[in-house]
């Protein structure tokens, strides 16, 4: 009897640890953190893009522009923004915000494209084991937009 006790104590033990590695799995599972934009037409990096979360709110805020090496202005502004974003620097804008958990996605934001000043209705969903993250703007509907995936940096 005695050296059944600790046996079934290692056993137990170690179906307890393993019971809880789904969760470890889903918590992990976040945007929040460090992503490289890709340009869904040229599939060059643009930017990367800080994500957070605020009382269960993302943001998005760009960090750095990869911009072309014959570009003069390094920081260049959003001369075509409305509002309190027109002519303000691109690099620490915030461009995405007010996504929340919708399931296995991201839904209710708005994304800004500092390109063309314009502001979409965005959702998101983490791909590939959170390396990925497949980020898209749409005017009405989400079958009317576009996506870019974004790949994790840190």
């Amino acid at each position: 009897m005695k050296k059944t006790v600790p046996l079934v104590l290692s056993v137990l033990s170690t179906f307890i640890a393993l019971a809880g590695l789904p969760l470890v799995a889903q918590a992990e599972e976040s945007p929040v953190g460090l992503w490289k934009s890709i340009d869904d037409k040229s599939g060059k990096p643009k930017a990367l893009i800080r994500i957070t979360e605020t009382a269960g709110e993302l943001q998005g805020k760009i960090e750095k522009l990869f911009l072309e090496a014959d570009v003069v202005d390094k920081n260049p502004k959003c001369d075509k923004c409305e509002g309190a974003n027109k002519d303000q620097p691109i690099v620490g804008m915030t461009i995405l915000s007010g996504l929340k958990k919708d399931g296995d996605e991201y839904t209710g934001g708005k994304i800004l494209d500092p390109g063309n000043g314009k502001l979409y209705s965005s959702k998101l969903s983490i791909i590939e084991n959170n390396k990925k993250l497949n980020v898209r703007g749409y005017i009405g509907a989400p079958m009317f937009g576009r996506t870019q995936t974004w790949l994790r940096e840190q």
